[in-house]
Formats: structure tokens, sequence, C-alpha cells
């Protein structure tokens, strides 16, 4: 006689299939993934989050320290960049709205500080620089230099915002001030030409320019004086 066929019946499948062998392998590598970790005591969980929260703090710290430690002064007033017109680290682009500034944090020291601190007083005459409000640096570098009339970089920006507000022969006193007490001083005899061309005054312009390129033909400012230079012989 023929032995039958020996196929599993609906019930034996049922049994073997994926869908019914997944939920078991599922739960037998979660107890084994899982229900055999370590676990912390509580006073191992309070020394973890101890020893993240001095690690946070020690990291704003030392963050904090060195940004005290190296204050930076504007880039637009202090800082060579070709822009077009104007020389190289004197164009300005305003700061877009919203949001604490420089100049907030300034206004939050008493006034009886800053106005007596030219450290203070630059750091918020230089907001306002970058932010085009020439007319309201001009008080604050003027204090500055009542404090520090040997600061040649303050009268230099002094000389710029006077000449952003239209007042050029201002601008010019303080410039020609400036390089006759630094004759080395690159950014005022840049600076210097600038205005001076800018005044329709050619052979000043020149001058001065020329001055400022043989201070440092390879460095930016120097590179800013040639291009200036040749703005002189176009015009």
């Amino acid at each position: 006689a023929t032995r039958p066929a020996l196929t599993p019946s609906p019930m034996a499948w049922g049994r073997l299939t994926p869908r019914r062998m997944l939920p078991r392998i599922g739960r037998a590598f979660y107890t084994a993934r899982f229900t055999h970790m370590p676990t912390l005591s509580p006073l191992q969980w309070l020394l973890a989050i101890a020893f993240l929260a001095f690690y946070g703090f020690t990291v704003f710290a030392v963050t904090r320290d060195y940004y005290i430690r190296h204050p930076q002064r504007p880039t637009t007033a202090h800082t060579a960049a070709n822009t077009g017109g104007a020389p190289a680290g004197h164009a300005t682009t305003a700061t877009p709205g919203g949001g604490a500034t420089a100049m907030d944090a300034a206004d939050a020291v008493p006034a009886a500080i800053t106005e007596s601190n030219p450290d203070l007083l630059r750091k918020r005459a230089d907001t306002l620089f970058t932010e085009r409000r020439y007319q309201a640096a001009i008080p604050i570098y003027r204090r500055i230099l009542e404090l520090a009339p040997a600061d040649l970089e303050t009268r230099n920006d002094l000389g710029l915002v006077l000449f952003y507000t239209g007042d050029s022969a201002g601008a010019l006193e303080q410039l020609r001030t400036a390089t006759a007490a630094g004759p080395d001083f690159q950014r005022g005899w840049l600076t210097l030409g600038f205005v001076t061309l800018e005044s329709g005054d050619r052979p000043k312009a020149q001058e001065a320019l020329e001055r400022a390129r043989q201070l440092g033909p390879d460095n930016p400012m120097g590179q800013e004086a040639d291009r200036l230079l040749k703005m002189v012989q176009d015009r």
C-alpha cells in the first residue's frame, strides 16, 4: 500500500510560520539584552548628575573667561577689507535688528563707571560705529580722547565718524593730529588719504596714501592704499 505523503497539517504550519516565531525571538532578545544590564544605585545616579553639572559649569566658565580676557573691537572700524568706496576697514554693515547687542551690555554698566572707563566707552562707541549710528558715537569718542589723548585708534575713528556725518574739516583736523602724533600710524595715514581724496584734494591725498603704502606695502592697509592711489590717478 502507498504510504500517505507527510505533509504538515494547517495547525503545524501555523506553529512554524515566521509570523508566529518572530514575537518569541523578539521577547528572547529583549530578555537577553535589557534584563541583564547593570542598574545604578541612587548614589551613583547622584554622582553622575553632579559630574555633568560640574562639567557644564567648567566649560561655561572657561569660555566666559576667554572672552573677558580677549575682547575684540568691531572689525568694521579696525580690520582691513576691500569694500570699494571706502578704505579697507572703514565700510560698515548695519547690525540686524532684534536681540541684545554689545550696546545693551554697555548700558547695563553704571554711567559713573562707563564715563571714566575708556575700555567700556570704546566698546559702546564701536558698537554705534558698526551700526552706522555715527552721530551718536561722536561724543563717546571725544570722551575717550579726554581720558586717553594718545589713543590714536580712537582719534582715527573720530575722524571717520565726523567725515561720515558731513564734517570733513573736523575729520581732517583729527586725522592730521593722529598722523602728526604717530608718524608710523599706518591706519591714520590711510584714513587721512581717503578723507582728503573724498574732499577733492588729490595731491594731499596722494601724499598720505603713499605714506600709508610705504609703512606696509604687503599688508591689507598697504594694499588698500595702493588701490586708492590708482583711483587718484584715474580721477
